[in-house]
């Protein structure tokens, strides 16, 4: 293979991702938009952005065409893995101790009981002289 026929693979391909990944955060923005509750709205804001955001970044590694970024793209990359599900998570968390979530919507609900059990014994806590 030529130089030029690399050259001319690497900046399709790296179209094809930029595309892909735009495609990806729109789809996560719409559905931030549209969703319904404060759940899927969270699940639409995680995954298809972290996605996105992994296609997008390739895509800038594959356009430059320099080692010397490659440790910062992966440094973006790993920070938005390890920020998102945290962030997600403590939406999550707020939004259901607020009861901003609807509950037929839920098929099953594995911190009804937790919860319930814990504000009965500060319930009780509180009562005490």
């Amino acid at each position: 293979m030529s130089a030029d026929a690399v050259d001319t693979a690497l900046t399709w391909t790296a179209a094809v991702l930029m595309v892909l990944g735009s495609a990806m955060s729109l789809a996560a923005a719409i559905g931030v938009l549209r969703f319904p509750d404060l759940i899927t709205r969270m699940h639409s804001a995680t995954k298809p952005q972290v996605f996105g955001s992994l296609l997008l970044l390739t895509a800038a590694g594959l356009q430059w065409r320099t080692w010397s970024l490659v440790p910062l793209l992966v440094v973006a990359w790993i920070f938005q893995l390890l920020t998102v599900p945290v962030s997600a998570h403590m939406v999550g968390r707020a939004g259901y101790r607020t009861k901003h979530y609807d509950r037929s919507r839920l098929s099953v609900d594995e911190l009804e009981e937790v919860v319930a059990r814990v504000e009965q014994e500060h319930g009780s806590d509180n009562d005490a002289p």
